[in-house]
């Protein structure tokens, strides 16, 4: 019935919709470091079902295929997609991007789990008390925290982690601190908060933290940032494509409208 065409058209064009926020939320942050790309993923609703598959007719033949008419689609989920991001050489000596699998852990409020959030933004500042913490509007602390001495000239951070400050009157570098990184068995199931940040969940599995360049965790490089792993291509060619099929479920609508329209004048 043409009923059932526009119920299921217009669940496409709510998916449709979601899928069209998906895809600006992820040009929005296109250039926003260590941002990692979403997308919708879909599925098919309930069935009706007018004929079932195997029936015998009277000379026993079987029946190859049934009837079966859906009633549209449905949003399933979104899912983020952490492939490596390009780095951009800022040649500044607090920003430091992971090269590989993990996240830097930072302190949040207690009504986030385990009171850590995780970034792959590595944007770094030092707050008033010569802390490392996020650059952003609420400078989240890094966890384990890392503190340089006030009279500190320069800092270098190697690739597992160590933080040294070169102190006037000392030729030797000081090791003030250590950055650890945190990776997950499902990083696809982590919270989004904001901020770049996420938390952790049940599906994503408990943090496993570790210095850098061991089990699998990725190693650090100063002086970069990692960019969003954003295609503007890519997003621009599926923002087409779901302005086309939004207008296809919208014609499908003006179709079964003027079906109802037709059938309903036949008593007439």
């Amino acid at each position: 019935m043409a009923i059932n065409a526009l119920q299921s058209a217009a669940s496409g064009m709510s998916a449709l919709n979601t899928q069209l926020d998906v895809i600006s939320n992820n040009l929005a942050n296109v250039n926003t470091p260590g941002f990692k790309a979403s997308r919708a993923n879909f599925q098919d609703l309930l069935y009706v079902q007018r004929s079932q598959p195997g029936t015998r007719n009277e000379i026993g033949d079987t029946r190859p295929i049934g009837t079966f008419v859906g009633l549209g689609v449905k949003v399933a989920g979104t899912q983020q997609n952490f492939k490596q991001g390009a780095f951009i050489n800022t040649d500044r000596e607090l920003d430091v991007a992971i090269q590989g699998a993990g996240f830097f852990q930072v302190q949040m409020p207690d009504n986030v789990p385990g009171s850590v959030g995780f970034t792959r933004s590595g944007s770094l500042a030092l707050n008033q008390d010569n802390e490392l913490v996020l650059a952003n509007d609420q400078g989240r602390r890094l966890q384990p925290p890392v503190t340089l001495p006030a009279n500190a000239t320069s800092v270098s951070i190697d690739s597992d982690g160590q933080v040294f400050v070169s102190i006037p009157g000392d030729q030797t570098p000081q090791l003030v601190g250590q950055i650890n990184i945190s990776v997950f068995v499902n990083p696809a199931g982590l919270e989004p908060l904001g901020e770049n940040i996420w938390a952790q969940s049940e599906a994503s599995g408990p943090p496993q933290e570790g210095t850098p360049n061991s089990d699998n965790r990725g190693q650090l490089l100063q002086n970069f940032l990692e960019n969003s792993n954003v295609d503007p291509t890519e997003e621009l060619i599926n923002l087409i494509r779901t302005q086309r099929a939004f207008e296809m479920n919208s014609n499908t609508i003006r179709a079964a409208d003027e079906a109802l329209r037709t059938a309903s004048n036949l008593r007439r």
